[in-house]
C-alpha cells in the first residue's frame, strides 16, 4: 500500500494536469473562433469580396478560370485562380449562412489550426508552459485573421508541419499518405510552395543524424517522399503553372506597396514584438538550446515574418512546435507521455462545445455589412446602372467590392494579374501625377471614378472642367464625366 498510494496520486495528478492543459488549448482555439466570428476586422479586407465572386464564377461555370473575367483594364488577360478551392468554400459558406457563414468558416479554420499546433506541441511540453507557448505563438495569427484563402489553408499547413516534425522525432520518413495533403493545399493557397520547401530542412536533419551506413537509404526515402509531395501538388487545374505563380508574385517590384507585403511595423507593441521579447528573455535566463537545423529554420521564419507581415501566420504555426522541446528542457517541464490522448480528447470536445455556442450566438445576430475602408456600399449604390456599365477608375482597395457588385474595376487586389506595369501606373495616379491621371482617363475611356475622400485624384477632378461629384460620404467620393451620368442626376 505504501507504494500504491503515491502511484495512484501521481497518475491522478497527471490526469488532472492533462485535462487542464486540454482546456487551456481549447480556450485558445475558442478565442480565435470567437475573434473571427465577432471582430469586424475579419471582413475588413477588400479581397474577400473578389474571392467570393471568383468562387461563384467557378461554381457557375464548373471550371477554374484561365483568363480575367472581371476587370475592364485587363480583359481576357491570362490569370490563374490558384486559390480556387478556398474560393469555392467561401462562396458556399456565403450561400448557406451569408456573411455569418463566411466568418464562421474562417473561425473554424483558425480554431482547427490552433488545435493541431497545440496537440503537436504537447508531444514535447506540458502544463501551463504548453498553453503559454501555444497561446503566444498563435497570437501571431491574429494579424492575418481575415476571411481569405490563406486562413482556410492554415489547418493543412499545421497538419503538414506537424506530420513532418512527428516523423523526424520518431526517426522515420514521413508516410507517403502525408503527401496527399499537398494536393489539397495546392488547390487552396499558394503557400503550399513553402510546404514543399519545408521538406528540405527535415530531410537534411535526417541525413545528418543517420548512421553512416544508413545515409543512402535515408536520402532515398526522403527523396521519394519529396517527389510524391511534388507530384501531389501538380494535381490542380493549372499543373506546373500553379508552382511557378508564387515565385512570379514574389518577383513583383511593387509588391511592397500592398500592406500585407510590407515589413513588420514596430512603432507600437504587438504580438510579434511581444513574442520575440519573450523568446529573447528565455534564452538569456535559461540554458536554452535547439538543434542547429531547426534553429536555422526558426530564424528563417522570423526573418520572413519581419520582411513580410503576412508570413506571421507561418511563424505562428511552426514556432510553438519547434520550441516545445527546447522550452521543456530549459524549464524542466517535460511532456505528458501517455496522457496526450487525454489532452487531445479534452481539447477537441471543449473546442467543439465552445464553437457551437459561439456559432449560435453569431447566427442569432447575423453580420450586416456597412460602409468600410474596403466596402463603399453607399457610394456604389448611388451610381446608376447605366453608369456602372461604363469604364471606372477606382481605388485599389475598392476593387474587390466592385467585382462582388458586378462592376468591372480598373484595378483590384490580384497583383499577379496586373503586374508591375499596372501597379506602377496606379501608384502614380495615387500620388496625384496630373499627366498620368489625364492620360489614363483618356486611354481607358474612364467615365466615372470612385476613391476615398482624401485621395489626391479627387481634388484633381474637382478642379478639372467636365467632371462633377455624384456622391460623397466618409468612405468614398464618386465623380463622373459630364454626359456620362444620366441626364438630371445631381451630385449630393
Amino acid at each position: 500500500m505504501s507504494f500504491a498510494l503515491p502511484l495512484v496520486r501521481s497518475a491522478s495528478d497527471e490526469g488532472a494536469e492533462a485535462r487542464l492543459a486540454g482546456l487551456g488549448l481549447a480556450a485558445i482555439a475558442i478565442a480565435l473562433f470567437a475573434l473571427a466570428a465577432f471582430s469586424p476586422a475579419v471582413l475588413g479586407d477588400g479581397d474577400t469580396f473578389s474571392h467570393l465572386a471568383t468562387g461563384e464564377w467557378i461554381i457557375a461555370h464548373g471550371a477554374a478560370p484561365r483568363a480575367d473575367p472581371f476587370s475592364h483594364s485587363m480583359p481576357g488577360a491570362p490569370w490563374i485562380a490558384h486559390e480556387w478551392l478556398s474560393e469555392v468554400l467561401l462562396a458556399l459558406a456565403f450561400r448557406l449562412g451569408g456573411w455569418s457563414g463566411v466568418v464562421l468558416i474562417t473561425g473554424a479554420a483558425a480554431a482547427s489550426a490552433a488545435l493541431i499546433v497545440g496537440l503537436a506541441a504537447a508531444r514535447g511540453l506540458r502544463g501551463a508552459p504548453l498553453v503559454a507557448t501555444v497561446g503566444l505563438g498563435l497570437g501571431l495569427m491574429t494579424a492575418s485573421l481575415l476571411a481569405r484563402p490563406h486562413m482556410l489553408a492554415l489547418p493543412i499547413a499545421a497538419a503538414w508541419s506537424a506530420g513532418l516534425l512527428a516523423a523526424r522525432d520518431r526517426g522515420r520518413t514521413p508516410p507517403l499518405a502525408l503527401a496527399a495533403l499537398m494536393t489539397l493545399w495546392a488547390n487552396m493557397h499558394g503557400g503550399f510552395i513553402f510546404g514543399l520547401i519545408l521538406i528540405g530542412p527535415f530531410a537534411l536533419e535526417a541525413l545528418a543524424e543517420a548512421p553512416a551506413g544508413a545515409r543512402l537509404a535515408t536520402a532515398r526515402a526522403w527523396t521519394l517522399f519529396g517527389l510524391a509531395a511534388l507530384a501531389a501538388a501538380l494535381i490542380n487545374p493549372y499543373g506546373v503553372e500553379a508552382l511557378i505563380l508564387p515565385f512570379r508574385l514574389m518577383g513583383i517590384e511593387n509588391l511592397s506597396r500592398i500592406s500585407e507585403w510590407r515589413p513588420q511595423d514596430f512603432s507600437h507593441l504587438g504580438t510579434m514584438e511581444l513574442a520575440l521579447l519573450m523568446l529573447i528573455g528565455l534564452t538569456l535566463t535559461r540554458p536554452f538550446a535547439m538543434a542547429p537545423i531547426r534553429a536555422a529554420l526558426l530564424v528563417a521564419l522570423v526573418a520572413m515574418a519581419l520582411q513580410h507581415s503576412r508570413h506571421q501566420a507561418l511563424l505562428a504555426i511552426l514556432a510553438p512546435m519547434l520550441l516545445a522541446k527546447p522550452i521543456a528542457a530549459a524549464i524542466d517541464a517535460g511532456s505528458f507521455l501517455d496522457e496526450r490522448r487525454r489532452v487531445a480528447a479534452t481539447a477537441i470536445a471543449a473546442t467543439v462545445a465552445g464553437a457551437l455556442i459561439v456559432a449560435a450566438a453569431r447566427f442569432m445576430a447575423p453580420v450586416e455589412r456597412v460602409d468600410g475602408s474596403s466596402a463603399p456600399i453607399s457610394a456604389l449604390a448611388a451610381v446608376p446602372p447605366e453608369l456602372r456599365a461604363k469604364p471606372a477608375l477606382n481605388e485599389y482597395g475598392f476593387g474587390g467590392y466592385l467585382i462582388f457588385s458586378h462592376v468591372r474595376p480598373f484595378i483590384d487586389g490580384r497583383a499577379e494579374l496586373y503586374g508591375d506595369a499596372m501597379l506602377g501606373l496606379y501608384d502614380k495616379i495615387q500620388a496625384g501625377d496630373l499627366a498620368t491621371v489625364e492620360s489614363t482617363l483618356k486611354r481607358y475611356g474612364i467615365a466615372w471614378t470612385i476613391f476615398s475622400p482624401d485621395a489626391r485624384i479627387v481634388a484633381i477632378l474637382d478642379r478639372t472642367p467636365g467632371w462633377r461629384r455624384l456622391h460623397s460620404d466618409a468612405t468614398a467620393v464618386v465623380q463622373a464625366r459630364d454626359g456620362a451620368a444620366p441626364d438630371g442626376l445631381r451630385g449630393d
